[in-house]
């Protein structure tokens, strides 16, 4: 079952969701900190060069399953036309309202 994006509990993720959804690479850039992170199946990645090859390039979709951990921590079917549909799991640490890190893998 998927959760409506605006059904998310933590707001920032919810945006970040919305943003890559609606392939809104300022939007989602706009909701990072300055010095922010993240890796992809354990290895750090660099982040600028990741989100526009996984996520906006490429058409990137993330339609959530279920949330814990007060919204940070999501399973969601992604979808991108690189590497067609998945199942991921998705970490964020949110820090002042903006995302310092991520985290993603296939679940």
């Amino acid at each position: 079952m998927t959760i409506a994006i605006d059904k998310l509990s933590d707001p920032v993720v919810r945006r970040l969701v919305t943003a890559i959804n609606g392939h809104d690479r300022d939007a989602f850039v706009e909701l990072l900190t300055a010095d922010a992170t993240m890796a992809d199946d354990g290895s750090d990645r660099d982040l600028n060069e990741w989100i526009d090859r996984e996520i906006f390039s490429s058409g990137g979709r993330m339609d959530v399953q279920r949330e814990s951990d007060g919204g940070r921590r999501l399973v969601a079917r992604f979808r991108n036309d690189t590497w067609g549909e998945m199942n991921t799991v998705w970490r964020f640490e949110v820090v002042d309202g903006k995302v310092k890190r991520f985290e993603t893998g296939q679940a």
